[in-house]
């Protein structure tokens, strides 16, 4: 990229006491008692709700022009998202109370939370995010889960993995769990309760196989012993549930109360010290003969290795939020620094490289969104796909996440190692916690191994079913509002069995996209994306002969990076199903389509370090990059949409 900068990019006031995602008027210090727009019903909630990444002026013409939808909303999550967004505040700002990034640098220095934080999560609401709305919550669908999570996660990677341990422990009990186990669950994290998932044995890391706990039956009794090391939120938490073995060959969960056990039966473990997450409570739990009734298995006896890996299909799609939330706020910095900072007479944003860091670094941002979103909407859509799409997002967006981290760092220099300073310093803790994204629920290695085990069963499509479209449009379509979540174990596969409708249609869709660039895209748009179909049906015909040639292989380095590759393939299609399914209704930058070629050559950078942006496609998107800074939005695709909020999520969608 050369050093061209375009005209606009003047840093806007920054507006009072605003929130990313919502104005001032509707912001509410996490101190207060008060958290708006929460209703029983949040679909009925206040339509004027502002929506993180797309609030703001719109030009008088916007959703009149021909073709438009103008009434159609975003679902709910967006709302939920800007609710708690304005609720806590500007991390930016220092009077935003325990989640400004100077309350939680203070507090990482003594090792803890900031204090206050927790007590204003609960006070908004987040853990009723972790119960089934049918137990009295407000857990409808994993995208309301996946964007309070990355609201959370842009302030305090720390505080959301705090509740991110104890989706992981819960999910089992509503998945299979009995009445009494779901609803004694449900009232204790409704009332605060927090929970632990022991698994991990510090002989045994992830070979759950050599679990050496055991759980022996005594009549209608079982008599756990065992030590489970490191867990979150093994101290604090009040329910374990445990993976422990129930014969000689079987491995159960197990619902453990400690309020039921015998004090002496039980203990915890020290702290672990960490990099990262300091102050989250990561440490141990150990049993000695505790007794506790035979019911409090979970599900079927024996079936503990398959619910640990049906649950892990669920944490793993939601841990993404962590990396985009992550993203999300180290581009803020980078940008904001850019800005301000001044060297050889200017500010350094027009200092090529530094440029090129940023705008690659808010394009991977954008990549984040098309690749995350869909697949936490597949959960209540398409559960059987989890299997394949979860360890593609597990993989993909942490390393992306990574990736951004590094760069903005590149941007800082000598700031960024600095513990004060530029946003207080939170960066060198915003990079030492999103390091966790990618060992947590499985490591990335062991998720690329996991989709290449199913390769050799994906190069071959079966017949299609004739739902394909309907399943891409409810997964793509952001103002589709996803089916509420009826916990059923049952629906999730181990396997997609030889499935993959993102994947497998990339002739198909490829063709939309560009019959669609042809009639709708700004001028030049649908040649480059003529020139990227092609370029990208090369490297899936190499890797598809590639796993022909090699089918049995799936372990080795070579395996591993062909399924590296065919994650980067899932993006490219994310991101071309992302513009088809919102263009109409988004309008403006976003359906011009510049935004797309470029998130497109960057995601072909991947195989291909020589593929260079397209230059003269910039300005919108970094016309967006600095309206989202100086407004405090989120950085998002939204951003690129002229439409306002009121128009967005006012009325259902068609």
């Amino acid at each position: 990229m050369d050093s061209k900068v375009p005209a606009h990019p003047v840093h806007p006031a920054r507006p009072a006491h605003s929130a990313s995602g919502a104005h001032a008027e509707s912001s509410v210090h996490p101190g207060h008692s008060v958290h708006p727009g929460h209703s029983e019903n949040p679909a009925a909630e206040n339509p004027a709700s502002e929506t993180p990444g797309s609030e703001g002026p719109a030009p008088a013409s916007a959703g009149s022009a021909p073709g438009r939808h103008p009434r159609a909303r975003l679902a709910p999550a967006h709302r939920i998202a800007a609710d708690l967004d304005g609720y806590l505040g500007d991390p930016m700002d220092d009077e935003a109370g325990p989640f400004s990034y100077k309350a939680i640098v203070e507090a990482e220095e003594r090792d803890e939370i900031p204090p206050g934080a927790v007590d204003a999560v609960r006070a908004w609401g987040f853990p009723k995010y972790l119960v089934p709305s049918g137990l009295g919550g407000r857990l409808t669908t994993l995208e309301e889960l996946f964007f309070v999570t990355r609201g959370i996660s842009r302030r305090s990677v720390t505080v959301a993995v705090m509740y991110g341990s104890g989706l992981l422990a819960v999910n089992p009990v509503w998945l299979w769990g009995d009445a009494w186990q779901r609803r004694t669950v449900a009232d204790g994290v409704l009332r605060g309760d927090l929970a632990c998932f022991g698994v991990s044995e510090a002989d045994h890391g992830s070979d759950v196989m050599a679990s050496e706990s055991e759980a022996d039956i005594q009549g209608d009794e079982l008599v756990l012993t065992g030590v489970k090391w490191p867990v979150g939120n093994a101290t604090r938490g009040r329910f374990v549930t445990t993976y422990a073995r129930t014969g000689p060959r079987d491995f159960s969960l197990i619902l453990v109360d400690k309020r039921e056990l015998d004090p002496a039966a039980w203990s915890t473990l020290p702290p672990v010290r960490t990099v990262g997450l300091r102050g989250h409570d990561l440490s141990g739990v150990a049993f000695s003969g505790a007794r506790l009734p035979a019911e409090r298995v979970i599900g079927r006896r024996g079936s503990g290795l398959v619910q640990t890996l049906k649950t892990l299909q669920i944490t793993r799609t939601a841990i993404a939020a962590l990396s985009v939330g992550t993203m999300d706020a180290v581009v803020r910095i980078g940008m904001e620094y850019a800005r301000q900072r001044t060297l050889y007479g200017s500010d350094i944003y027009r200092i090529p490289v530094i440029r090129d860091h940023l705008v690659k670094a808010h394009l991977d941002l954008l990549i984040a969104e098309c690749v995350a979103i869909p697949v936490a909407r597949c959960l209540t859509v398409a559960p059987g796909r989890l299997s394949l799409w979860s360890s593609i997002v597990k993989y993909f967006v942490p390393v992306l996440g990574e990736e951004v981290v590094a760069s903005i760092g590149t941007v800082l220099a000598a700031r960024g190692y600095l513990r004060e300073g530029v946003a207080h310093g939170v960066f060198q803790k915003l990079q030492r916690d999103h390091a966790i994204a990618s060992i947590f629920e499985g490591t990335t290695h062991v998720n690329l191994a996991n989709v290449a085990g199913q390769l050799p069963f994906l190069i071959d499509p079966q017949a299609e079913t004739g739902r394909e479209d309907e399943l891409l449009a409810d997964l793509f379509r952001w103002t589709r509002t996803p089916p509420a979540w009826e916990p059923d174990g049952r629906l999730l596969q181990l396997t997609n069995e030889g499935r993959d409708e993102i994947g497998q249609r990339f002739e198909e869709i490829s063709e939309e996209v560009l019959a669609a660039a042809n009639a709708h895209a700004a001028p030049g748009v649908a040649a480059e994306l003529k020139d990227l179909m092609s370029a990208i049906g090369t490297l899936r015909a190499r890797i598809e002969e590639g796993i022909r040639a090699n089918e049995g292989d799936t372990s080795s380095v070579a395996a591993l990076t062909r399924a590296k590759r065919y994650c980067e393939l899932h993006a490219m299609t994310s991101c071309m199903l992302t513009w088809l399914h919102n263009r109409e209704v988004f309008g403006g930058a976003f359906e011009e389509g510049q935004w797309l070629v470029l998130c497109l050559q960057r995601l072909l950078q991947r195989a291909q370090p020589d593929t260079v942006l397209s230059e003269d496609f910039l300005p919108p998107v970094e016309d967006a990059m600095f309206r989202a800074t100086g407004e405090r939005r989120w950085f998002s695709l939204l951003s690129l949409s002229p439409l306002p909020p009121s128009l967005l999520i006012s009325a259902e969608d068609e």
